[in-house]
């Protein structure tokens, strides 16, 4: 919802002492007349042919996170490039002689800018534009451009999202605040949370998000005084644009304010959520100032989402769990589709792909909102006729995020790109507004509460009212179409007939143009007997193409009055200079029936402003709906329990399993009671880190050192093979007291070793259960050899599978002396370990009534047992716990 304004304009309007309302500006009209015109128009700003308002400043206020002193906004870069920004001409450039855009100079303003490249990285406080260096880049990705249509799922991967992190100081310090912007959505995400001495929080939230670029303070890289948080950010992100701006900018006083000019009035609850937070309000502060500056542009009042995003609503997944699991990357091709978003993702939006993946990172820990999308899916499931029916109006939408994002902007200037991409995005929204209805229809007969409610937001007045103001000036026939000829005619002819006498007269024009350049190809092809056709592309306009072997062309070429030849195969692609000519006469006729019929749409978007804002519903309604389907797709399609392909396999399963769970997927009926965590961390081994060296040691104690400083009794910890870097003693070491570190933590924690030395340590700790894959033994056709066949399966106990290496080792070419030594080795060794582990009586003891304390305590919770059958299940505890118990006199070893 950006509108045109002065650069100085955007620094001035966060001024407390300026209104957002209350500005005309004298403007031009077409006839030459002189008339009054509102300075917002859709709620965009209406830039002035000139500008005499005086230069302002940010208040520094009183903002708790600090404040530094300085002059402007001076954001600075880490230094080593620069970007530029343009010049942007306000009269002479502007294509319509009624309304230009004016964007002051912006000198007084100091960026220096690059892609940080490590820690290395020297920060610039200040770099004077005066110097003659090149000092910004202008963020406007989006001005000019419509949405994209459904099929362009993978959206998602183009970073477009800038985002803003502070931290507090002194007794504050590890208290962070986030504001994000995404220059595709209208939305703004603030969050703030408490984290530790790893920032995990703010490293994993930022992966999530993908920055285009990071904002933080210039404090936090003064010289010498680097923070933590900037060091580990740099690290992190070496290939993201990270800006600093002076402290004074993240000012939580400017940050309520923006939140409570721009915020629109159905996400106003947000106000009493974060009036406290002082620190993502300081964050949204610096955000949006920026944001403002960059575009040159400034956001119309009561127009954005906002929203505040804590961290105890998501699971954690940390970065490092996210790429072992391969949540949304695969290890081995980025390119590879074989990821867990790979599996589930079905989506046929693109708005529908990104929530897929942001769920897929940020599990849900609400058992409440998960049960309810499984329901949903159950339905979709057992009701054919709804899926396919709901699968068949997803399909249809369009990217509706991005299409109210770009509705509701206004470019610098007003140019045939930015006049044609508005009148697309018209049409956009008309096909959009078309689908509400089969969208209901498809809805009507759900019974989950949530379809339901999606039925009920559907019928929402405001879809009616917009659709119907655009059909009194839209044509009912024009619609979005494939194919940039035929969109260009649903374009030129949008407007009803009779609305605008001039508009009418360019289109017969333009129509006449086009008939002569059809009729001038062939009178060409008639002339020289040759198969012409008449072609079209958005680059070259229209131009003749011609199937035809060269052999057939006299002297084996073109006639000469034929340029701009290229061949592809037997096809040529050429043109005339008579057809160039009637090209530009083309192009000429559209730009005037674009200036016309933009001003047509202009005055139809001011009126349907007002009720714009439902589209947020919408939008959030699809995405939610494509994903859910994409689940109950991706459930007829592939039977989830783990493959059981080998242990690694199986422990990503069950965190997968985890994932699909609490995002609402489907999951199996044997995985349906499961523990809701809220936070999965994984140290699972590659089969590229085979190699036992120092770096893959280093990075296996840099994971688990991380994981033991992060979990807590609410996390799933899975870990695979740790301590394989190193040597065996070394390892055993390692593994037994990060076990018994885990153990004290009551974390729930599956950890796969081949060190069986430690499936011991159940002696000393009731809480531990050893579980193993089964293997048979199966001899050669010639019965003097044995080799190993897996089963894959998974049973409880110890693995009675002894010496899994010496036997490898009897299949090999070894001699068999050697085979022998290594046999006895190994058996005085194990004897050895044996006799030290014993399990004494009263060790038993405290296992059998930690298990039985353990199945009373989920009795209790979870029973809906009647008490009859409640009764027998309590009577088999006790008999089970009697059996684990040892009699008097009766010793570990015996047991």
């Amino acid at each position: 919802m950006l509108r045109a304004s002065s650069g100085a304009d955007a620094w001035r309007r966060a001024d407390a002492s300026e209104s957002y309302t209350g500005r005309s500006s004298s403007t031009a009209g077409l006839g030459g007349r002189a008339e009054q015109t509102p300075r917002y128009t859709l709620g965009l700003l209406q830039t002035p042919r000139s500008t005499a308002d005086s230069t302002g400043d940010f208040s520094s206020g009183g903002a708790r996170p600090g404040s530094s002193s300085g002059e402007g906004l001076a954001p600075s870069r880490a230094a080593g490039g620069s970007r530029a920004q343009p010049p942007v001409s306000g009269r002479g450039e502007s294509y319509f002689g009624d309304r230009s855009s004016c964007v002051e100079n912006a000198s007084t303003l100091n960026v220096t800018s690059s892609s940080v490249q490590g820690l290395n990285s020297t920060c610039v406080g200040k770099t004077p534009v005066s110097c003659g260096r090149s000092v910004c880049r202008s963020h406007t990705p989006l001005m000019g451009y419509s949405v994209t249509s459904s099929s362009a799922v993978s959206s998602h991967t183009v970073a477009s999202v800038i985002v803003a992190v502070v931290e507090g100081r002194g007794l504050a310090r590890g208290e962070v605040g986030m504001a994000s912007i995404d220059l595709k959505n209208p939305e703004v995400i603030l969050s703030q949370f408490a984290d530790n001495t790893t920032y995990a929080k703010v490293i994993t939230k930022l992966k999530i998000l993908t920055p285009l670029e990071i904002i933080m303070s210039n404090t936090a890289c003064d010289a010498g005084n680097t923070t933590k948080l900037f060091s580990l950010i740099t690290e992190h992100f070496k290939n993201v644009t990270f800006t600093t701006v002076q402290r004074k900018y993240f000012n939580e006083t400017k940050g309520l304010e923006y939140i409570e000019q721009l915020c629109a009035s159905e996400f106003s609850t947000i106000f009493m959520e974060v009036q406290s937070k002082y620190y993502c309000l300081a964050a949204a502060a610096a955000l949006l100032k920026y944001v403002e500056f960059i575009q040159n542009s400034v956001y119309a009042p009561k127009s954005l989402k906002v929203r505040f995003q804590g961290s105890e609503k998501t699971a954690m997944i940390d970065s490092s769990s996210a790429q072992n699991l391969e949540l949304v990357i695969n290890n081995r091709d980025s390119r590879n589709g074989h990821t867990l978003f790979g599996v589930l993702n079905y989506t046929k939006t693109p708005g529908g792909s990104r929530r897929l993946r942001s769920n897929i990172l940020e599990p849900l820990v609400d058992a409440e909102t998960i049960n309810i999308r499984l329901d949903c899916v159950q339905e979709l499931l057992q009701d054919e006729e709804l899926f396919f029916g709901l699968q068949s109006v997803i399909s249809k939408f369009l990217d509706t995020e991005q299409l109210l994002s770009v509705l509701v902007q206004i470019p610098k200037q007003d140019t045939v790109k930015t006049a044609e991409s508005k009148i697309t995005n018209l049409i956009y929204l008309k096909h959009t507004l078309e689908l509400v209805e089969p969208l209901k229809a498809a809805l009507s007969s759900c019974n989950t509460p949530l379809l339901k409610a999606y039925y009920n937001s559907l019928e929402d007045t405001r879809f009616g009212i917009i659709l119907e103001k655009i059909t009194t000036v839209i044509n009912d026939d024009t619609r979005y179409t494939k194919g940039c000829l035929s969109m260009r005619t649903q374009k030129c002819y949008a407007v009803k007939p009779n609305i605008n006498e001039f508009l009418d007269i360019a289109r017969r024009t333009y129509t006449e143009i086009v008939d002569d350049i059809a009729g001038m190809i062939t009178q060409l092809a008639e002339k020289y007997n040759l198969p012409m056709k008449t072609s079209f592309s958005s680059a070259r306009g229209f131009f003749i193409q011609m199937n035809a072997d060269c052999a057939t062309l006299p002297n084996g070429q073109l006639p000469s009055e034929f340029t701009k030849i290229t061949k592809m195969k037997n096809t040529y692609s050429f043109t005339s200079a008579d057809l160039i000519k009637m090209n530009e006469r083309c192009q000429e006729s559209l730009r005037e029936i674009y200036h016309m019929t933009y001003l047509v749409v202009c005055k139809l978007l001011n009126e349907i402003y007002e009720h714009i804002h439902c589209l947020y519903k919408l939008s959030d309604i699809v995405s939610m709906l494509d994903m859910l389907l994409s689940f109950a797709h991706a459930c007829t399609l592939s039977d989830y329990g783990p493959n059981m392909s080998g242990k690694s396999t199986y422990l990503k399963q069950i965190a997968l399993c985890q994932i699909m769970a609490q995002i609402g997927s489907y999951v199996p009926a044997e995985y349906c009671s499961f523990r809701i965590a809220e936070q999965i961390f994984t140290r699972i081994g590659m089969d590229d880190d085979i190699e036992t060296n120092a770096s893959t040691f280093m990075k296996e104690m840099k994971e688990i050192t991380y994981i033991i400083q992060n979990a807590n009794d609410k996390s799933l910890i899975i870990i695979d093979e740790l301590g394989r870097g190193t040597s065996a003693e070394e390892g055993i070491g390692i593994c037994y007291a990060a076990c018994e570190y885990l153990l004290n933590l009551k974390a729930f924690t599956l950890f796969a070793t081949h060190f069986l030395e430690l499936c011991h340590i159940d002696a000393l700790y009731p809480n531990v259960e050893n579980h193993h894959f089964e293997v048979q033994h199966v001899r050669s056709s010639a019965g003097n050899k044995e080799k190993i066949a897996y089963t894959y399966t998974l049973s409880r106990g110890y693995t009675e599978e002894k010496n899994y290496g010496l036997k490898a080792a009897e299949v090999s070419s070894l001699p068999s002396s050697v085979i022998l030594d290594a046999k006895e080795i190994t058996n005085r060794i194990a004897k050895q370990i044996l006799h030290r582990q014993k399990s004494t009586p009263e060790m038993m003891k405290q296992r059998a009534v930690y298990h039985l304390a353990m199945r009373l305590v989920q009795t209790a919770r979870n029973s809906r047992l009647d008490p009859d059958s409640l009764r027998i299940y309590l009577k088999g505890l006790k008999k089970k716990y009697e059996a684990s118990c040892p009699a008097p006199g009766q010793n570990g070893e015996q047991q």
